[in-house]
């Protein structure tokens, strides 16, 4: 990607980076970058921290929209550790590339939306603002996808009227 683009961060494990432009154009959507690794003899997916680096350094954004999120009571010790792990590497990476974030709560993101927890809803939003791509968000774990979009969507609203006065 050549041209000056904003990102939008899923941080989990199974979330996802998507790539917008200034003028909120879609310009791609990826899995977050991931491997397998064994803990406690059981095995996590875990955010693959070089492959991140690698992906946003080589698309220089401008600006990074990521979600803030933190356990949830229902979470397990390992569950809420590997949410923390993925988050602060996310925001390691960027901060250590010298790109801007704003941070933006689910709660937040969502109801600006006009969404809810549900995802099948986020990622029938996604399909209905960007028919033309809406393949990229088809299957139930492309939610991560369809989150990444919608807080990058959320995000250049807000940062854009935030800009204008």
């Amino acid at each position: 990607m050549t041209v000056p683009c904003l990102i939008a961060v899923d941080p989990g494990a199974k979330g996802a980076i998507a790539f917008l432009t200034e003028n909120g154009e879609l310009i791609d959507v990826v899995d977050m970058p991931s491997v397998i690794v064994r803990v406690n003899r059981k095995d996590r997916v875990r955010v693959a921290e070089q492959a991140l680096a690698l992906l946003i350094a080589a698309n220089r954004p401008l600006h990074a929209f990521v979600e803030l999120s933190g356990p949830m009571p229902t979470d397990g010790s390992q569950q809420a550790y590997g949410m923390g792990l993925a988050a602060g590497l996310v925001r390691g990476v960027l901060a250590g590339l010298g790109i801007p974030i704003t941070l933006i709560p689910p709660v937040v993101w969502k109801r600006g939306m006009g969404l809810t927890a549900d995802k099948g809803a986020c990622r029938q939003r996604a399909m209905q603002l960007f028919p033309a791509r809406a393949d990229l968000f088809a299957r139930v774990k492309d939610a991560g996808r369809a989150e990444s979009l919608l807080i990058g969507v959320y995000g250049l609203r807000t940062w854009q009227r935030d800009a204008a006065g």
